[in-house]
């Protein structure tokens, strides 16, 4: 397997096995004009199978969502070939936009146009809970 190395842009390293098509669909790389690999089930001594994206352009990155999505993930920032910095990133303490309160009585249901906000309830459960409701939203690990 030949992959180009990445001139400036982002390698996105330590998914999740499986998780790499769902950052693809937040992340919206679909959109980008550029090189874009993505790498499944590579071996990881520390995690058995991982996943990987190579993103060949520099871009707006919600690190938030990443880390909702998957705090694991490592993320390389690349700038002329090299290496300039590598952010290790944590679940944040609040999300906002990217998952929607399942309560049919919670506002968000009614007030379409209000924010879909959650604040992290526990970390070590990945347990997050709705703003407005409080509706707890479990994140698979």
């Amino acid at each position: 397997m030949n992959i180009d190395s990445i001139q400036n842009g982002y390698v996105i390293d330590h998914i999740k096995a499986g998780r790499s098509m769902e950052l693809y669909r937040h992340l919206k790389l679909d959109t980008l004009d550029c090189s874009i690999a993505i790498i499944q089930n590579a071996k990881s001594e520390r995690m058995g199978r991982k996943d990987i994206i190579k993103i060949d352009q520099e871009f707006p990155i919600d690190w938030d969502m990443l880390g909702y999505i998957d705090p694991d993930v490592t993320v390389n920032v690349i700038r002329g070939g090299q290496r300039v910095e590598k952010k290790q990133l944590k679940m944040p303490d609040r999300v906002v936009n990217v998952m929607r309160c399942k309560n049919p009585r919670c506002i968000t249901q009614v007030e379409q146009e209000l924010d879909q906000i959650f604040d992290l309830a526990d970390r070590e459960k990945r347990v997050y809970r709705c703003h407005y409701c409080e509706t707890a939203y479990k994140r698979e690990k």
